[in-house]
């Protein structure tokens, strides 16, 4: 006779939840990759229980370290930077940094309410305008207060991405152009040779001179300001993606080549059911880098075409002289960084969602 363990259908249901949770927390991480929360996959699972000590060495790796970094180079920082001595003082240290980050956030929503407020006592003229039956004297008024650190911040973005749509409408199609046919790769691969190495310093003349020429007022949609920058980082970057979109396409595998030759497609149908599913993960690597060149254009570009974005901002605190301009700066400095990681980020997310590739 057989005995049968009591507690082995317990064990075994344990065991299913267990595997479960590892299958989800695995799922995760692919996510977890994407955002740059890695570290988040090891204490999930040190927290199921699994290997608690390897898991803990890559809590450290992937966790411990890049923290244990930061902490290190802010104690250096704040260190080292009062004995460096300006024309506007000694350099700011993460003390006074932080203290603008505060300062400038007070500074918008003081505006954010001065603009709420002024818009108010518009809305409330015109209601009395409208009840007094002179509703034709009804006009809207814009308001002209001097932009908040957030304001500048969005209409930084909001041009780069403008910037970054129109190279990416351009580079695409001449990408795949350059890489199904040859002929065409040998007349767009000088120009991009050619053009790829030029600056936007060089570039933000030119663009100047066409949008003034073109765009007479500022009237309308877009200012002239916004469309200069938009441009020159349109120029700029688009060459990342033209250059990996045609090797993502001249590296299709032969045999489907020859597949939709047998299959007799058409030019539409072959480019979107088998070219550009083929070469995605390259076109999004182009991407990346184009955005990343265009985030890093933008400042400069917004610098001397005076568009109110984190550009203009670095500049008009460099010719303020005060004795908080460098820290203000600074301040603008990590903003750049930090949101050209996250730009980053999006990308490899869309590119997660739309292609196979691992690419980090």
């Amino acid at each position: 006779m057989t005995t049968v363990d009591p507690n082995f259908s317990a064990q075994a249901d344990r065991e299913a939840r267990r595997a479960r949770l590892f299958t989800r927390i695995n799922a995760a991480d692919k996510w977890f990759q994407v955002l740059g929360l890695a570290w988040l996959t090891p204490i999930a699972k040190a927290a199921a229980g699994d290997n608690p000590r390897a898991q803990g060495k890559e809590i450290w790796r992937l966790l411990g370290v890049p923290v244990l970094a930061i902490v290190g180079f802010l104690l250096l920082w704040g260190v080292l930077a009062p004995k460096v001595q300006t024309s506007l003082g000694a350099v700011p240290g993460p003390a006074q940094v932080w203290e603008e980050v505060v300062n400038l956030h007070e500074d918008a929503q003081a505006k954010a309410a001065k603009q709420e407020k002024f818009e108010a006592m518009v809305a409330k003229r015109n209601e009395k305008l409208i009840a007094a039956g002179k509703a034709d004297q009804v006009k809207e008024v814009a308001y002209t207060g001097a932009p908040s650190y957030y304001q500048q911040i969005w209409t930084s973005i909001k041009t780069v991405f403008f910037g970054f749509m129109l190279a990416t409408v351009v580079a695409v199609p001449l990408g795949i152009m350059a890489g199904l046919s040859p002929y065409a790769n040998a007349a767009i691969n000088p120009l991009v040779q050619i053009f790829k190495p030029v600056s936007p310093l060089a570039w933000l003349p030119i663009v100047t001179m066409i949008v003034s020429a073109v765009y007479a007022s500022n009237d309308g949609m877009f200012s002239k300001s916004f469309l200069i920058s938009a441009i020159t980082v349109t120029l700029c970057s688009l060459w990342p993606t033209l250059i990996n979109t045609s090797l993502g396409v001249a590296s299709i595998d032969k045999d489907l080549v020859n597949v939709s030759k047998v299959l007799k497609m058409n030019t539409y149908t072959k480019i979107t059911k088998l070219v550009l599913p083929s070469a995605l993960p390259l076109i999004f690597t182009g991407l990346r880098l184009s955005l990343g060149v265009g985030w890093m254009v933008l400042i400069a570009a917004e610098m001397l075409a005076q568009n109110p974005g984190l550009g203009k901002f670095v500049w008009d605190e460099f010719q303020n002289g005060s004795s908080s301009s460098l820290a203000k700066i600074m301040v603008a400095v990590f903003t750049i960084g930090i949101i050209g990681f996250l730009l980053d980020r999006v990308m490899y997310a869309l590119q997660s969602l739309f292609t196979f590739s691992n690419n980090r």
